[in-house]
């Protein structure tokens, strides 16, 4: 009977998502068209997005050009070990997926964050599987207040409900408001928010002797990130994972 009741309720709620589908069909997460396809993006611009599904570097997660088999490194990795263990991102940002990452960055649209947390399951799941605790690269209060969202929080709450790992959203703080990086070198990235960031006292609990997988929107030359992983292992975090929405390959895609 309670089997049958379940059963109800599911076909309930898949009959009022397409109904809801229908009256108000998905807009493109691109074009933003309604009806473009039946899911956030139609088969074209699903087609042009480069989802970094092969062989990437293990430390950061940057494509390579030949699949040297699990665990294989990039020659810059191996020249300067980054601070955090490994890092993946769901997809390449460029010209065809910028769009994605900036109206989720700079206009809050929320309505692909489902997908986008299913593309960062699917490319962290490794990362995911062995993580003790989320933790998002947070902002400065005052952009945040400003802003009135952090986007690297609702892609960490998102991979967080769909893994069923713990997160603390305010693990991080950022102790001094730093210009934002756009436009940057990446040695000047680098000195912009060197010691910019702390774990809270009140988490350091959380934080010490675990594994720490720590999420942003879009990894460039990897300063904030850096930053951030050196305050998690100044807290003690035992390692310290990376796993973004999406990553710069080439230096001429650095816009943001």
């Amino acid at each position: 009977m309670a089997r049958d009741m379940d059963h109800e309720r599911r076909a309930a709620k898949a009959f009022l998502r397409q109904a809801a589908d229908f009256i108000w069909p998905p807009r493109s997460l691109v074009s933003r068209d309604r009806g473009a396809g039946k899911g956030p993006l139609s088969p074209a611009e699903f087609s042009r997005i480069r989802f970094l599904d092969g062989a990437v570097c293990d430390r950061c997660g940057m494509p390579l050009g030949v699949d040297t088999g699990a665990g294989g490194v990039c020659a810059a990795c191996i020249a300067r070990p980054p601070r955090w263990n490994r890092a993946r991102a769901a997809f390449v940002y460029d010209p065809q997926s910028r769009r994605l990452v900036l109206d989720l960055k700079r206009s809050g649209r929320r309505d692909g964050l489902a997908t986008f947390g299913s593309w960062m399951m699917r490319a962290g799941g490794a990362l995911i599987v062995e993580a003790d605790l989320i933790v998002p690269v947070p902002l400065h209060y005052v952009r945040l207040a400003g802003r009135g969202f952090n986007q690297s929080a609702w892609l960490a709450r998102t991979v967080a409900r769909l893994s069923g790992t713990p997160m603390r959203v305010d693990a991080l703080k950022r102790t001094r408001r730093t210009p934002t990086q756009g436009g940057l070198s990446a040695r000047a990235r680098k000195r912009n928010v060197a010691g910019a960031f702390e774990v809270r006292k009140r988490s350091v609990p959380f934080v010490a002797g675990k594994r720490v997988l720590l999420v942003d929107d879009v990894l460039t030359t990897g300063a904030t990130l850096s930053a951030c992983v050196r305050a998690l292992k100044q807290a003690g975090a035992h390692e310290v994972d990376v796993l973004v929405l999406a990553r710069v390959v080439r230096e001429t895609d650095v816009t943001i």
